[in-house]
């Protein structure tokens, strides 16, 4: 009896999701056995299909979106401190290398020679290279030395813990077709990857076909992909006056002009930009947009080669295609190249490059007709598959004769 009564007094065992054995309080049964039919989806507090009819399911998934929208407001709550904490460890990190610059220089030791210190970066390579890469440009060059030695310097104040400041690097080139703009901008880009002020250097090349579109809404798009591209390096935008068109207040190029001055000004870290093409359309594209010229603190204007310059680039680009010019080719290219700066579509190196190309072809169309000969026993040898000679070369008089419309070189 005592048994028994002490479980009447504490309840008796009732099924649950684990098994028998959940005791529960005497006179509890009937609430023991709802919770476990709302366990199972049986009750009628809870159904196990579609409960929008049931007001009080109706409650339950209320409940369950508002648990989903603070899930969410906390994620992007989460996520915005992790930004700001980045922030913050990023901005002690770059303060923690100062401080590190300062007490690991001894008072005593100065910042080093400025070879040294050229040498140290990469710089003096890239110079030489560029001096070796392109002939003649010695104002384009002596430019270039200026922003170098700029960098350099202000490296070396850095150094010595010295108050620094990143220069206004976005640039004008100005020039002709074909006088290394690009080559200069691959140049410029490896100097101030070297250095620090970008993290790639790259270069890439737009025009306006690659920054604006044909529509409402297309051109932003086009831009930002663009300059995307070209962050942590070089956006060289050629013949970047077609960017405005003043006879159309709706033209599309304007809206890209805005997106480039807005990043030229607050990406100026990050990206720089180059824009390039004639002296004389770029003065008025600037007199139509004053900010763009203002944001640029340097301006380069590329010449045009002479004579002797473009025979020595011929002779350069032969070289690097296992060719030689003879004596009589030499002579016969200047003569050449002289006659076509005369004529329209001349555009430089380009040019040069195009006649060599011309020169190889006929040089391979001389040698196979030489070979096929009867006379010949058709064979060539490794002097004869690197030479042009003057024949290979158009004369002055096929020029003329040619006329202007079937110039292609």
């Amino acid at each position: 009896m005592v048994a028994s009564s002490s479980l009447f007094a504490f309840g008796a065992l009732v099924p649950t999701a684990l098994g028998y054995g959940m005791a529960v309080p005497a006179g509890g049964a009937v609430a023991a056995r709802s919770a476990v039919r709302m366990q199972t989806g049986s009750g009628p507090g809870l159904q196990a299909g579609d409960n929008s009819a049931d007001p009080g399911a109706g409650n339950y998934g209320r409940l369950s979106d508002k648990l989903k929208e603070a899930d969410i407001e906390r994620r992007l709550e989460s996520e915005e401190i992790m930004k700001r904490e980045n922030a913050v460890q990023l901005a002690r990190e770059a303060r923690a290398r100062k401080v590190a610059l300062l007490t690991q220089i001894p008072d005593e030791t100065k910042a080093g020679t400025v070879d040294d210190f050229m040498f140290k970066e990469g710089v003096k390579d890239i110079l030489e290279k560029l001096d070796y890469d392109l002939i003649g440009l010695l104002p384009v060059k002596a430019r270039v030395r200026e922003i170098a030695s700029l960098l350099v310097v202000d490296k070396m104040r850095l150094k010595l813990g010295l108050e620094t400041s990143v220069p206004s690097l976005h640039m004008g080139f100005t020039g002709s077709p074909g006088t290394g703009k690009t080559t200069v901008a691959l140049r410029m880009g490896q100097i101030l990857q070297r250095m620090g002020y970008c993290r790639t250097g790259h270069v890439v090349v737009a025009t306006r076909d690659d920054l604006v579109g044909q529509y409402v809404g297309h051109t932003a798009p086009k831009t930002k992909e663009m300059v995307k591209k070209a962050m942590g390096g070089i956006l060289l935008v050629d013949e970047a006056y077609y960017l405005y068109n003043a006879a159309n207040d709706r033209d599309y190029g304007q809206e890209s002009i805005e997106i480039l001055l807005n990043v030229m000004e607050n990406n100026k870290e990050d990206i720089i930009v180059v824009l390039a093409g004639y002296q004389d359309k770029m003065d008025k594209f600037y007199s139509f947009i004053p900010g763009m010229n203002s944001r640029i603190g340097n301006h380069i204007e590329f010449p045009n080669y002479q004579a002797d310059e473009l025979v020595e680039i011929g002779n350069v680009m032969c070289r690097e295609l296992e060719y030689s010019m003879d004596a009589g080719a030499v002579e016969a290219f200047r003569q050449y190249i002289t006659k076509r700066m005369t004529m329209p579509f001349f555009a430089n190196a380009r040019t040069v490059r195009n006649s060599i190309d011309l020169a190889r072809m006929r040089a391979a169309v001389r040698l196979f007709n030489e070979k096929i000969q009867p006379t010949s026993d058709g064979m060539i040898t490794e002097a004869e598959l690197q030479t042009i000679t003057a024949a290979d070369f158009p004369s002055v008089a096929e020029l003329e004769a040619q006329g202007e419309g079937a110039i292609v070189a």
